[in-house]
């Protein structure tokens, strides 16, 4: 596996080494050492996986503290752009972002600490998505940031995705408050 730094600190991306032949490929898609090695040594203790239609945005979601995640997320099929926002009142990146196109293809993932919302939108027909987070689902604790935030500036390559009424009604990053100092 691979660690690839990206223009936020915490925010990683892993490039893992595939063995692939005629009859298919085989990859490490978590390995602990290897994230131990980035940094990273959190106990993952849910898995969530998503299937969703071409041009489904979900996000940008995150969980406030107590009840925070950090994510390590991969495509299991088909292909997405994955964002992953600061909302870290005291990091420098704050208000910034990273994003990626995690693939079946490239086999790509992503860690988003905590103290990130993350969001997602989807490339391909049929694509699967999953989920490594270290905290539990909370309901009471789920809050969301509109995807499309004048300010945020993130290049999402579409001007009407398809979105839940949740992500419909998310808080504008301007008149967004961080639980997250």
């Amino acid at each position: 596996m691979q660690i690839i730094k990206t223009s936020i600190q915490d925010v990683i991306l892993i490039e893992p080494q595939v063995f692939g032949d005629e009859r298919g490929y085989f990859f490490e898609s978590f390995r602990a050492d290897v994230l131990k090695s980035a940094g990273i040594e959190l106990g993952f203790i849910q898995d969530n996986q998503s299937k969703s239609k071409k041009g489904i945005l979900r996000g940008l979601h995150f969980q406030a503290p107590p009840f925070d995640q950090g994510k390590l997320v991969r495509v299991i099929t088909g292909a997405v752009l994955d964002v992953a926002l600061d909302i870290r009142r005291g990091s420098a990146s704050y208000g910034q972002h990273v994003s990626a196109i995690l693939s079946e293809k490239n086999k790509h993932m992503m860690w988003v600490p905590p103290g990130f919302a993350h969001g997602f939108l989807t490339l391909e027909e049929d694509t699967v998505f999953n989920y490594k987070c270290t905290q539990y689902y909370n309901r009471e604790a789920e809050s969301a940031i509109f995807w499309n935030s004048d300010s945020l500036n993130i290049d999402w390559g579409v001007d009407e995705p398809m979105l839940s009424e949740k992500d419909q009604n998310a808080t504008r990053f301007e008149d967004f408050t961080s639980p997250f100092t």
